[in-house]
């Protein structure tokens, strides 16, 4: 009677366990059914406030549960704040204008002029969405403005301008010079920019641990058919150095290219403050590049500072 009994009890639990698994399976299917249909869409500037906000640690099922029921901006956060944060809603492109009215005198200016270098999604949902080097982008603005640096993020659209002067991928900093020269003659207050870009290397080569926490690697571009080249690298060190000092081993230093083959100027003749960031590669986290993102603002300000005391 007892073997019978343990028997019986065995195979009961076996029983739930396969229902348990099957119900969590069940879960994750209707949260893709819902994303699919309800095309959540949430700016990036909105993901980044709450990248940027305290995250609770709650349980994936309870997570899946509260998605199926609240309204889609609820959705969305409740997805990121489960670990699934810094992932980007893919939506269809549009040609947002900037956040800036004509009184406002803003003094950074942060672009892409490759908008479309991607992170590597992080989460069972990933299939849609994905996070952009356009994220640091909305990072580097949060911190920028609490130190009261207001500052200015493009958000028109490269590909658009690309398309509509006939050029190719490689006409890109043509494309991002234009936008440049807008947003100076509009906003003659602007006189730092800031090109940020992702590497094309691999994890292990983009990816550095300080302290027990991951960040993504940083590389300085300068181009030295600039003619004046010389100013750009020398703001460029005093940042770079200012890195070495408080994130050893973040940055990988400054490459310096020219010749056949390259752009070899960047837009960098634009302005003497004119620097060429590269943040990670496409296998690192959005939190490896947040973690980046907010030691890279914190010694850009610390440079610039000492200009605008």
């Amino acid at each position: 009677m007892r073997k019978k009994f343990y028997f019986h009890t065995k195979k009961k639990k076996k029983g739930k366990c396969v229902f348990l698994f099957l119900l969590f399976v069940l879960s994750i299917y209707i949260t893709f059914q819902y994303l699919e249909q309800s095309k959540i869409k949430i700016d990036q500037k909105e993901l980044v406030e709450i990248l940027l906000s305290p995250n609770e640690e709650t349980s994936i099922l309870k997570e899946v549960a509260n998605i199926l029921f609240p309204t889609k901006k609820e959705a969305v956060k409740t997805l990121i704040k489960a670990n699934y944060r810094g992932l980007v809603i893919n939506q269809e492109k549009t040609n947002p204008t900037v956040r800036l009215n004509k009184e406002s005198s803003p003094l950074i200016y942060i672009y892409n002029s490759h908008q479309t270098e991607e992170y590597t999604p992080s989460s069972f949902v990933e299939y849609s969405v994905m996070p952009t080097v356009q994220m640091n982008n909305y990072i580097l603005e949060e911190k920028f403005e609490e130190k009261n640096y207001q500052t200015m993020v493009e958000e028109q659209s490269i590909k658009q301008i690309l398309n509509e002067h006939g050029w190719n991928y490689a006409g890109s900093y043509d494309a991002s010079r234009l936008l440049l020269e807008q947003a100076k003659n509009n906003y003659p207050s602007l006189k730092y920019f800031i090109d940020v870009h992702r590497d094309s290397l691999p994890k292990e080569r983009t990816t550095v641990t300080i302290d027990n926490k991951n960040y993504a690697s940083i590389l300085f571009l300068i181009g030295l058919e600039n003619p004046s080249y010389q100013e750009n690298l020398s703001f460029t060190e005093k940042i770079n150095e200012k890195l070495n000092e408080k994130y050893p081993s973040l940055s990988k230093g400054i490459y310096k290219k020219e010749g056949e083959g390259v752009n070899g100027v960047y837009n960098q003749d634009f302005s003497p403050y004119t620097i060429l960031v590269e943040m990670g590669g496409p296998d690192n986290t959005i939190d490896e590049v947040l973690n980046t993102s907010l030691a890279f603002a914190e010694c850009f300000l610390e440079v610039i500072s000492e200009n605008e005391l």
